[in-house]
């Protein structure tokens, strides 16, 4: 297949990740699987691993089973679907997992005005301890009231 529908294709799922990522987050994580969520919000273990980490795993086989579809069945458009999901999943680890959270310790020092949006952003999102109540959902793509001063 022609290499901008592949780029094309890639783009286009990574951004809708962002949106699978609110979509998952308000309705599902904060709704009926509050309970593999909520241990991200109370620290009430003493494990590197939370349940929360589920979550990621899905979306991960999720994208592997596109490679599968790809590789065995040769759907074209399963590769960057995969690579897409698979590309928003390492972003994502990268910028809530290792940049806010600090389960590695590396991008400490990072202090543009992006990286203050979105810390600002997930900071008020983890104010609320409960399921009910919470705001800014999303990862990459926060409200812009978050990068004001």
């Amino acid at each position: 297949m022609h290499t901008v529908y592949w780029i094309l294709v890639f783009l286009g799922v990574f951004c809708t990740m962002e949106f699978m990522a609110w979509f998952t987050h308000k309705y599902v994580m904060h709704g009926f699987l509050w309970v593999l969520h909520k241990d991200h919000h109370h620290k009430d273990h003493k494990s590197w691993f939370e349940r929360n980490d589920a979550f990621f795993i899905f979306y991960a086989v999720v994208s592997m089973f596109c490679f599968y579809l790809w590789s065995y069945e040769s759907i074209w458009y399963c590769l960057p679907i995969g690579l897409g999901i698979m590309a928003y999943g390492a972003t994502y680890f990268i910028v809530h997992d290792i940049f806010i959270h600090q389960r590695f310790k590396m991008f400490r020092n990072a202090n543009n005005w992006y990286a203050k949006g979105v810390r600002r952003a997930h900071k008020i999102h983890h104010k609320h301890l409960g399921k009910n109540d919470g705001e800014c959902f999303g990862m990459l793509f926060v409200p812009f009231k978050y990068f004001k001063k």
